[in-house]
């Protein structure tokens, strides 16, 4: 379970940490992994979030700029046209934390200034050195996830002496430098990043390491339906890695995982409400 009293503060909003927040993945992109050109109108998008909150999504996170490995980069002007629309309209409809999936300075500052409460970076400040002025101007709360290289280099990257370690001391250097730029430390979740620049088993050993790296900071497990699981489990197509990405998400939970990034919102959400009930110390 999460520690008991971290809060996440973001964008005005202050969510606690004493559950794990189920965060629903709204791709608005033409070639993610998983659901791309889905959801790439305004009008789709928005019926897909309103899906995701009855489901029972704690927060959206919106992304306009595929990072699946491989992928071919847009323009900065292509992934605020993406996003910038989408987050307007679900800030004036719903109450709900949204999270902006970018690692550009300048669609973070329009996407917050559009309504986004949370820049979640896939290249903390490597993309963009502006990124911590921008969060720290408007309060935002941020993510940092580890990562090698760009999406279409960092399949070659997975060379690491100390895999926990490293990735652990990049996360550490990155909460770092968001402090030492004026966002609060309890603004800042850390990510260690599974599947980018990280081979099968190098993903399983971070899920079995994941109590140590939320022993400094609140950590987001972002598995679902990633290759990893698709190859453990034999399962080929991202759609039929459901079973598996639940087995992860409960175990993130269980390690003390504060947030989970997860497509299947719905059964997420009642994987995580068995557990809790389980958990109960009920006389019996």
């Amino acid at each position: 379970m999460p520690s008991g009293g971290r809060v996440w503060r973001c964008g005005g909003l202050t969510l606690p940490l004493d559950r794990p927040l189920v965060m629903g993945i709204l791709n608005v992109t033409p070639d993610s992994f998983s659901d791309g050109g889905r959801y790439t109108t305004p009008d789709a998008a928005f019926e897909r979030a309103e899906q995701l909150v009855r489901e029972g999504a704690d927060i959206l996170d919106i992304g306009g700029c595929s990072t699946r490995p491989g992928a071919e980069e847009v323009s900065v002007e292509e992934e605020k046209k993406r996003i910038v629309p989408v987050v307007r309209r679900i800030a004036g409809a719903m109450r709900i934390p949204l999270s902006v999936d970018t690692f550009r300075a300048e669609v973070a500052d329009a996407a917050l200034t559009s309504g986004a409460h949370i820049v979640n970076d896939v290249l903390p400040f490597a993309g963009d050195d502006a990124m911590a002025e921008v969060v720290a101007r408007h309060g935002a709360g941020l993510v940092v996830m580890h990562s090698r290289g760009t999406p279409r280099t960092m399949d070659g990257l997975t060379g690491y002496t100390d895999l926990a370690g490293e990735v652990g001391q990049t996360l550490r250097d990155a909460l770092a430098f968001a402090v030492e730029r004026g966002i609060p430390r309890d603004a800042v979740v850390i990510d260690p990043g599974f599947g980018f620049a990280k081979t099968t088993e190098q993903n399983l050993c971070l899920l079995r390491k994941l109590k140590g790296f939320a022993r400094f900071a609140p950590v987001l497990a972002g598995v679902s339906r990633k290759r990893f699981i698709g190859e453990v489990c034999k399962a080929a197509e991202p759609s039929e890695r459901d079973p598996g990405s639940f087995a992860c998400a409960l175990w993130a939970a269980q390690e003390g995982a504060s947030v989970l990034r997860v497509h299947d919102v719905k059964g997420t959400c009642q994987v995580l409400r068995m557990w809790e009930a389980l958990c109960l110390k009920t006389s019996g």
